[in-house]
């Protein structure tokens, strides 16, 4: 069997993961194609968290912003949307065999355990997936950054985002033929470029930490597994 290269990694996605029709909603089918795609990542050996989103639930500017919503309670809207998200994802985990526990940035302690970085590290070094459901817990940051914080709180080796695109192109490979995908990027040259996939405190905050970042397509078969293996697939972003 092929060495494994990242034996701890984060795997952030957005909640069309996990959308219906019209990327709204929670189909359970696309959670059960999410939860068989990480639980073959866990069979290899490899400790895995997670950090979803909420955008198939509420969109903070869309829904709230545009209407005249204060920030703060769109962001908490949105906070509890990912974890509505993260119990989906959770409940998918589990049938398949997988232990799992979901941790928040705030407290909903009827259905979630509080974010603790000690208590989190121990449940995956007993083989346990961590779905981080509410984002930092805070207003005004993304689940991106919550995804950093929490990758480099948890000592992972490498922030996997996980897209509907294999990588970062020069142009939108949708509307361009001949869009070019980058094999590599370093941080700079990432953030110089505004790349849309990942929003730039969170990059900023990869990069003073060193903490390499792959995007990646979840719907490609065994992208994942050839992430963790240190495959060339998708782009990696690194220093």
């Amino acid at each position: 069997m092929a060495e494994i290269k990242y034996r701890r990694v984060l795997l952030k996605l957005g909640g069309e993961a996990l959308a219906g029709e019209g990327g709204f909603g929670i189909n359970p089918r696309q959670a059960e194609f999410v939860a068989r795609t990480v639980c073959n990542v866990v069979n290899m050996g490899v400790q895995v968290a997670i950090v979803i989103g909420g955008g198939n639930l509420w969109r903070g500017k869309q829904d709230g912003l545009d209407h005249g919503m204060e920030r703060v309670t769109a962001d908490h809207m949105g906070m509890l949307a990912t974890v509505m998200n993260s119990l989906a994802l959770q409940d998918a985990l589990e049938r398949m065999g997988i232990p799992t526990r979901v941790m928040t940035g705030i407290e909903v302690r009827a259905v979630a355990e509080p974010y603790i970085q000690r208590r989190a590290v121990r449940h995956m070094e007993k083989g346990r997936v961590i779905i981080f459901g509410a984002g930092t817990g805070n207003p005004y940051f993304t689940t991106d950054t919550a995804a950093s914080l929490r990758a480099m709180e948890i000592d992972a080796e490498l922030l996997i985002k996980a897209t509907k695109v294999d990588g970062v192109y020069d142009s939108d490979p949708k509307k361009n033929p001949d869009a070019r995908r980058f094999e590599h990027l370093t941080y700079i040259e990432a953030l110089n470029m505004r790349v849309g996939v990942m929003d730039s405190t969170a990059m900023a905050m990869c990069m003073d930490n060193d903490l390499p970042i792959c995007i990646v397509n979840l719907w490609q078969e065994g992208a994942l597994e050839q992430v963790v293996l240190g495959k060339p697939v998708g782009t990696i972003i690194t220093a």
